[in-house]
């Protein structure tokens, strides 16, 4: 709560239906409702395949319902809705494709359900750059996610371990999860809402207009916030978030230097920069001693070995198994054979993909990085302060797909990069009210009297 307050900003408005993709973010970034109420929550490795095909009754009821409030609000922004889906054409044709690909999944009906829930994750983006105030919605929803997760993750993880840690059946060795489901999630969850507290704090010491008292109450409570992110950091052991979170304070700090974000071949050199290091150190062996010494063995703790399997089991190269169908039925079963902590993903956000939607998902994916790149580069030389954020997070979607999937719906990083990557015409800035044209009041006719007639 003295968080919120100290970053509280009386002058910026923005819409009550924020709320709605807040509450969405907070699901997506910690736990579904059914896990928080069932207390210690669910493993992968106690799961039996049926359980992925039932899923929760009431996690679809609360995620039905915020989808439906989402549309509601859309529909009652209309033209701006209408003019955002225009000029992002190649997101909306991604979609498409996914939900066409549910015809050939062997599980039809459960692959068109994730995707009509996968379709929530854009309502709720489009919602945010709908408002009235796009840069004070993306703050506001920033510091809504960043206040509560990041503080609660760290209570649990102290003071109520039933909640906060996990400890493995077969080593006993404990884990740190917070508000989260595994350490995996609780490194993304500090890489995104870390990487937010950065951009609010370069945001504050750039921003001239503000009172200095206004300044140094945000700037305590996001430093405050980035101190426990570091601490959390420690504790999870995620090498993948860690490292993408020093990639991306680095390019976030140098696009907001004029000298380096208003020239293009320069921002093009660091992203490039950036994302060759990370590919060759992980799978070019230039660099491997750096792996090692993060922690990492050559295998990418045996990783390699599973991208071997499933793309060994892909029967059709060009369309693939159908939306988020693969990791179902019999194949899932032949997986949780071999692998006793019964993995749900490949570990590679593009051989995801392959594996869901073949060559033809991976190539309209590829447009998909590539419009959203331009558009973004484009932008920085208009305005560097909001779009140095889309940038640094179009390239932590990148680069953490390297060795993780975050194509899934509803999981964060998808979502930011989705925030990240549409295309808003004029930017992030206040949308100015039409000004209404005064109308001279109407003179009476003029009746001619009886004697003139």
């Amino acid at each position: 709560m003295g968080l919120f307050l100290l970053a509280r900003d009386r002058k910026a408005r923005t819409s009550k239906a924020l709320w709605i993709p807040v509450v969405w973010l907070w699901i997506a970034a910690s736990r579904p409702v059914s896990e928080w109420l069932g207390a210690a929550g669910t493993d992968a490795s106690s799961m039996s395949p049926g359980q992925l095909l039932d899923g929760s009754p009431l996690d679809r009821f609360v995620f039905t319902g915020l989808v439906v409030f989402g549309i509601v609000v859309l529909f009652m922004r209309g033209h701006r809705v209408r003019r955002l889906l225009r000029a992002n054409i190649p997101i909306l044709l991604f979609f498409l494709y996914c939900g066409v690909s549910a015809l050939w999944s062997d599980y039809s009906g459960v692959s068109f359900k994730r995707w009509v829930k996968a379709l929530g994750d854009l309502v709720m983006v489009l919602i945010v750059l709908t408002d009235s105030d796009i840069l004070a919605a993306v703050k506001r929803l920033l510091g809504r996610l960043v206040f509560l997760l990041i503080p609660t993750s760290v209570l649990l993880i102290k003071y109520y371990p039933d909640f906060g840690r996990r400890y493995s059946p077969f080593t006993g060795g404990a884990t740190y999860t917070g508000v989260t489901s595994n350490k995996n999630q609780l490194g993304y969850l500090c890489l995104l809402l870390g990487l937010g507290s950065v951009w609010c704090i370069v945001e504050e010491l750039r921003d001239r207009h503000g009172t200095r008292r206004n300044r140094t109450r945000t700037l305590i409570a996001h430093g405050v916030v980035l101190a426990m992110v570091i601490w959390l950091f420690w504790l999870a052991n995620s090498m993948t978030s860690f490292s993408c979170f020093l990639m991306a304070v680095t390019l976030l700090v140098a696009t907001n230097v004029r000298a380096f974000g208003r020239r293009s071949w320069i921002v093009h050199l660091m992203v490039a920069a950036i994302l060759t290091v990370s590919f060759s150190a992980l799978f070019l062996n230039f660099g491997s001693g750096l792996v090692q010494s993060m922690g990492r063995d050559p295998s990418l703790t045996g990783r390699t070995d599973i991208w071997k399997l499933v793309l060994g089991m892909v029967h059709n190269p060009l369309l693939g198994t159908g939306y988020d169908s693969f990791w179902l039925g019999k194949r899932l079963e032949k997986i949780w054979s071999i692998y006793w902590w019964h993995p749900v993903q490949a570990h590679n956000g593009y051989i995801e993909v392959f594996l869901n939607l073949g060559g033809l998902g991976l190539t309209l994916l590829a447009v998909v990085l590539v419009t959203g790149y331009k558009n973004i580069v484009a932008a920085l030389r208009r305005d560097s302060r909001s779009t140095s954020l889309r940038l640094a997070y179009l390239v932590v979607f990148v680069a953490y797909n390297f060795t993780e999937s975050a194509f899934a719906m509803m999981h964060p990083i998808w979502i930011f990069f989705l925030l990240a990557a549409v295309a808003v015409p004029g930017g992030w800035v206040r949308i100015q009210p039409r000004k209404s044209v005064a109308l001279a009041p109407l003179s009476p006719p003029v009746v001619p009297c009886l004697e003139e007639v």
